[in-house]
């Protein structure tokens, strides 16, 4: 049995960027013919008034972060790290399919170039800032990079075969890059994302699970993914829904500790979303839960810590807004419950409050 572990060289060359700042004074002042003390006094005020107004811009100025160390994945590193020994492609010969290397502050993995078997790669908790080396990984299953120094995710390839990427507590701030056909789960969990736009969505017609809590999104616009069965959207600074007509297979939607007002955005066409979560938004109103009707088979709601959870009758208004509604913040409906909403709509219906 022959064993395939293929190695090479990493690159050293170490990369530094520099700064210029340049400050120019070219105002010319013209001089006055006779100068009395006041406007001594005057100029002396002035000149300390500048150097103040040059003090403070120094003070704002920010600091510019220095590169990490320059800190290469080396071929004892990847003696400790390799495992897995499996049958290549072919079947003539073994390769090792699973890498994971953690903690070791690692800035530069070009020497994973040639480890073109690998499956099942982890390189979390180190000071990566270019993934490109693992775009000839053509085998790639599954990849975890958290909490490295990501600022994008460019260079992967397409990774044919990709199922699960977890990108989370980087910085990065787009989506351009992520189009993998196969990939069934995205986690981009406390990153720096401000927009969905740039989401390659035609190519992630596999993605069954989103993750983008803790991000600073304020819509869900570009989220054309059918396939989407759960979509986590906390912590972020939502305002209003968008897009969300395409999710005709969302079973869970996650939307706790934003900025929603109103509850617009939820289309008809979301025939099997179960759960919702809207825990810690300002949504004022139990008129509000009217527009919920739209899917047909939510039981699951969570409303706590809005402003509309106070009002009196919250837990019946809700009801009767929402009969096929199972749960109300995780609280399961009495039958006792049930039974009031239905007379107490009943009797509105034979007054006359609401639309039969």
């Amino acid at each position: 049995m022959s064993v395939a572990i293929v190695t090479s060289a990493a690159s050293n060359e170490e990369m530094s960027d520099t700064e210029d700042e340049g400050l120019e004074e070219g105002q010319e002042a013209e001089e006055p013919a006779e100068e009395t003390n006041e406007d001594i006094e005057e100029g002396d005020e002035e000149h300390k008034r500048e150097d103040k107004d040059e003090e403070e811009n120094e003070e704002e100025e920010p600091e510019v972060e220095e590169p990490p160390p320059h800190v290469p994945l080396t071929e004892e590193m990847l003696k400790e790290a390799l495992s897995l020994l499996c049958k290549t492609g072919n079947g003539l010969a073994h390769a090792y399919v699973k890498l994971e290397v953690n903690d070791l502050e690692i800035t530069d993995i070009s020497i994973l170039q040639s480890f073109i078997h690998l499956r099942y790669v982890d390189l979390s908790r180190n000071s990566l800032r270019d993934l490109s080396p693992l775009g000839s990984l053509t085998h790639l299953l599954c990849l975890r990079v958290d909490q490295n120094h990501l600022v994008s995710v460019g260079g992967l390839g397409e990774l044919p075969y990709l199922q699960l990427a977890s990108l989370s507590q980087n910085r990065i701030q787009n989506l351009q890059g992520i189009a993998h056909p196969r990939l069934e789960s995205l986690n981009l969990l406390g990153n720096e994302l401000r927009t969905l736009e740039g989401l390659d969505c035609s190519n992630l017609y596999s993605l069954r699970t989103l993750e983008l809590r803790g991000n600073q999104l304020q819509s869900t616009a570009g989220l054309y993914l059918p396939s989407l069965r759960e979509l986590f959207l906390a912590q972020n600074n939502m305002k209003t829904l968008e897009g969300l007509e395409s999710l005709v297979h969302l079973t869970r939607l996650h939307l706790r500790d934003n900025q929603l007002e109103t509850l617009d955005g939820f289309s008809e066409n979301m025939q099997n979303l179960q759960y919702l979560n809207l825990r810690g938004n300002l949504v004022s109103r139990m008129q509000e839960a009217e527009k919920l009707k739209v899917l047909p088979m939510l039981r699951a709601l969570v409303l706590r810590e809005n402003p509309c959870a106070d009002e009196d009758g919250y837990r019946l208004e809700t009801l009767i807004a929402l009969p096929n509604l199972e749960r109300l913040d995780k609280d399961f409906f009495e039958e006792d419950e049930r039974t009031e909403a239905a007379e107490t709509q009943r009797a509105r219906l034979e007054d006359g409050i609401v639309e039969s």
